[in-house]
């Protein structure tokens, strides 16, 4: 998708797929999956969620890219903090205590600038992406976080009936995209209450993909 199209979104402050609470599955399998003190934690096309926070609250170092330097702002803003801003590379570095975000393209990130993550967080990077960019995605997040753990948020839904983001990702594609590189398990899986955007029927998954390598 053009980088315009995001931009659009956070301007106009269309930004439904912002999530004022904390996401249920990420606070229940938190523990399970090892979220803890002195983990880190990437979080790619991260926006302003809050799910950063809890992350913080738990120990967690924080490392996020996000395309928006208004969403960017925004979330240094909520913390009450003011970030150390620098040119790093092709990106934008802004720098707090335990938290680190990139503003600017996914696909510029380097694996010097992340440094070792031990868990990937998912939650609205893939569900994020057309078909057509989701296998270029899903490559190069596992070239920058090799040996993580990635805890992925998918949903699935007849997307003849309504238009993405957040896209429909049968557990197929998941299977082809990371297969090569992870052992997959679903953790999780129930029904949207109200449905996608309250128009169609869907079920929103949990992914545990444990790396290969």
């Amino acid at each position: 998708m053009e980088h315009t199209f995001w931009h659009d979104k956070w301007e106009k402050g269309e930004i439904g797929f912002h999530q004022s609470d904390i996401h249920p599955m990420l606070a229940g399998f938190a523990d399970k999956f090892g979220i803890g003190d002195g983990c880190r934690v990437f979080v790619p096309l991260c926006g302003k969620s809050n799910d950063m926070t809890f992350l913080l609250e738990r120990g967690c170092e924080v490392v996020g890219v996000e395309l928006s330097q208004l969403a960017v702002s925004q979330y240094f803003e909520s913390l009450g903090v003011t970030p150390v801003i620098e040119e790093c590379g092709k990106l934008m570095r802004y720098t707090a205590p335990d938290i680190t975000l990139y503003c600017g393209d996914f696909f510029a990130l380097t694996p010097e600038q992340l440094g070792t993550i031990d868990v990937v967080y998912d939650r609205a990077a893939l569900v994020a992406l057309p078909q057509d960019m989701r296998k270029q995605y899903s490559q190069r997040l596992c070239s920058l976080t090799p040996g993580a753990k990635q805890l992925l948020v998918t949903f699935e839904y007849d997307q003849s009936l309504i238009g993405g983001p957040p896209f429909a990702i049968p557990s197929e594609e998941i299977q082809q995209n990371y297969g090569k590189y992870c052992a997959i398990t679903l953790l999780h899986s129930e029904a949207l209450k109200g449905g996608l955007k309250g128009k169609v029927p869907a079920v929103e998954n949990l992914w545990s993909l444990t790396s290969k390598g």
